[in-house]
């Protein structure tokens, strides 16, 4: 099988995200041997209990659980978070009896909260199956969690309708290019037909794609100015670049900045597949949402904010998906989670499913992984063999969903009124609040 160019050109693009934090769980392989993969008898008198991450690949994590079942014998549940409730979600359920056997974080700020319920992951077959140590997530000597999905955002383009403004995609190297063309097809979009920027959507089913993975490109920027890797006390250094980032998005939109905190992630995929705009900031991940476009209508660009080296700016790329397995269950259950976990990423079912793009469409970052037919995970891989620089995802180091929530607020009060007054709120939102949220 093919593998993927994206999952082994990024194995020393996580490093920075993934810095260990200290300790150790001191947990220890349970009767049977470890992850074997072979269906052995603690594994089958087991159970798993996945709490999944995903709410847009529930529907095939029940497909993929229903499969192991049929296959092994072996009962999985599979429970999805709401969107934006996971960690509640989380702390719910692992208070309960029958808790979950396999769960995730988002990185070494998630691991602080549950490293003291991962299992260590080091020498079990799972860990043998990575295609880089890069993607283990470390705590201290012990493997808490091992990073399942790969993924890669920037600017979705229907590459159709810019055409009929005019331009295509080479025209756009930088912020000042796509500020250009953005303010140039709302001068035009009555004439046109469509807006520039689908609606920023500020609900909880969109606000994410601004309060963290905007956001991204700020806290990116300083990180690498001034060669750390996280921070208690973020400057803002670049929090000019990303209100100009901001204001392109809600001044060139198929609605008016004050009415984006009524907007969702479902209006700004119906604007964008039914030609009311050119733009559409969203990942990978959302290759089937978008699909209807038509290939050949498809592109992707970096999200550009007028900082580095733009000519030579990739996609943001990284993971923030992390699997843990509850050193608290059973070991009949641990060995059972165990086994579910290497069968999805070494069977010929469990690939399909997670590496189709008729299924989650991932790329994976394990031995196993399938060439897709996710046309925007092919663009980035384009992205990666043309020798750009992936932009690394640090927003795993943002201190809480609190200070992600904090920071949503101030932006949808300055889309609704512009001022200065307003942005410093954003300021301090940013940069205030990551200190004290930092502190706890």
């Amino acid at each position: 099988m093919k593998k993927r160019l994206l999952t082994l050109a990024l194995c020393g693009v996580m490093a920075l995200s993934l810095a260990a934090c200290g300790g150790n769980s001191g947990s220890n392989p349970p009767a049977g041997g470890g992850s074997s993969g072979d269906g052995n008898s603690s594994a089958a008198s087991g159970s798993v209990y996945y709490l999944n991450f995903k709410p847009e690949q529930d529907g095939d994590w029940q497909k993929l659980a229903q499969a192991y079942t049929a296959e092994t014998g072996v009962e999985v549940k599979v429970q999805t978070a709401a969107s934006g409730q996971y960690e509640a979600t989380l702390m719910s359920e692992m208070a309960k009896t029958e808790a979950p056997t396999l769960f995730q974080v988002n990185g070494p700020v998630g691991l602080a909260n549950w490293k003291d319920y991962c299992y260590d992951l080091s020498g079990s077959a799972l860990a043998g199956e990575l295609s880089s140590q890069d993607f283990a997530l470390m705590d201290g000597g012990s493997m808490s969690g091992i990073a399942y999905v790969i993924e890669t955002y920037g600017i979705i383009v229907n590459t159709k309708l810019l055409g009929d403004a005019g331009y295509t995609l080479d025209d756009i190297k930088s912020f000042a290019d796509l500020k250009k063309v953005a303010e140039d097809i709302t001068a035009r979009s009555g004439e046109l037909g469509f807006s520039a920027f689908t609606s920023a959507g500020m609900d909880g089913s969109s606000d994410w794609r601004f309060k963290t993975h905007l956001a991204n490109l700020p806290i990116y920027f300083e990180y690498e100015a001034d060669g750390i890797g996280d921070t208690d006390a973020i400057k803002g250094t670049y929090l000019d670049n990303y209100r100009a980032i901001w204001d392109l998005y809600i001044n060139n939109c198929t609605c008016a900045p004050t009415l984006l905190s009524a907007k969702t992630g479902d209006d700004s995929v119906a604007e964008f597949v039914t030609e009311q705009a050119v733009f559409y900031q969203n990942g990978t991940w959302a290759y089937g949402d978008v699909a209807d476009v038509g290939e050949e209508n498809l592109g992707m660009l970096p999200i550009y904010i007028g900082v580095g080296d733009e000519a030579n700016q990739g996609l943001c790329t990284g993971t923030e998906n992390y699997w843990c397995v509850n050193k608290n269950a059973s070991p009949e259950d641990i060995q059972a989670t165990l086994d579910f976990m290497y069968w999805c990423v070494t069977s010929e079912t469990g690939l399909e499913y997670l590496c189709s793009g008729d299924h989650m469409g991932f790329v994976i970052p394990f031995k196993g992984n399938l060439e897709s037919s996710n046309l925007l995970v092919n663009i980035a891989n384009d992205y990666v063999a043309n020798g750009t620089t992936s932009i690394k995802w640090c927003f795993p180091t943002m201190p809480s969903e609190e200070w992600k929530n904090v920071l949503g607020s101030a932006l949808t009060n300055y889309a609704a009124d512009q001022t200065d007054a307003n942005w410093e709120t954003v300021r301090a939102a940013f940069v205030d609040n990551w200190a004290a949220e930092k502190s706890k």
